[in-house]
């Protein structure tokens, strides 16, 4: 299994899409956010707005892109196409399942094992250069997460637009949990002009 930088990192998973809205598996298909979904990025900037942030990214998907432009009021410093959804080959665009398949690979797509390298690939190159930055993506990276906590990418869907602190704990867990102000206390602000 691929080891994962031990260094906290602030996620934001893109508000909803038309994909969310209608229950279907967007993977990498490019699609927008409803109006619902830029309100929930509105949302999020009260908490991530006015943080000088030393690096934002975001998957190049529109979701991703504008849900970081709306939570902190600025364009990310750059898109990162490893951080793009998993492709879910045959699967995108079909309705969600009760039981995703996660660790089988699907007709055309990425598989469990080639997804979690490539994600924790990207991540790797973000934390050895940048002290919490600000990741803008998708509900697969946290699934990631996941797997290499506990084994297995189960559990409850990540919040559309809801902050996540993800930091290490123990020598090999990790924390995910909603971002509190105390998180990112020692970070600049920015300054405000009148």
């Amino acid at each position: 299994m691929p080891e994962l930088i031990r260094r906290p990192f602030i996620f934001l998973r893109h508000g909803q899409s038309t994909s969310n809205l209608n229950r279907r598996i967007a993977g990498q298909r490019d699609v927008p956010l409803t109006a619902q979904g830029e309100r929930e990025a509105r949302q999020a900037a009260l908490l991530l707005g006015d943080v000088a942030w030393p690096l934002i990214v975001a998957s190049p998907l529109e979701r991703a892109r504008r849900t970081a432009e709306l939570a902190t009021g600025r364009a990310p410093h750059c898109l990162i196409g490893g951080l793009k959804e998993r492709h879910w080959g045959e699967h995108e665009e079909h309705p969600i399942p009760e039981t995703m398949p996660y660790l089988l690979s699907p007709e055309g797509g990425e598989s469990w094992a080639d997804f979690v390298t490539r994600i924790v690939a990207t991540l790797n190159a973000l934390l050895v250069e940048h002290e919490t930055p600000l990741i803008v993506g998708h509900s697969g990276l946290i699934r990631v997460i996941r797997y290499l906590d506990s084994g297995s990418p189960e559990g409850p869907r990540t919040d559309n637009a809801m902050p996540q602190w993800v930091a290490p704990y123990g020598t090999r867990g990790w924390e995910i949990r909603p971002l509190l102000e105390s998180d990112v206390a020692h970070l600049p602000r920015l300054s405000k002009t009148t």
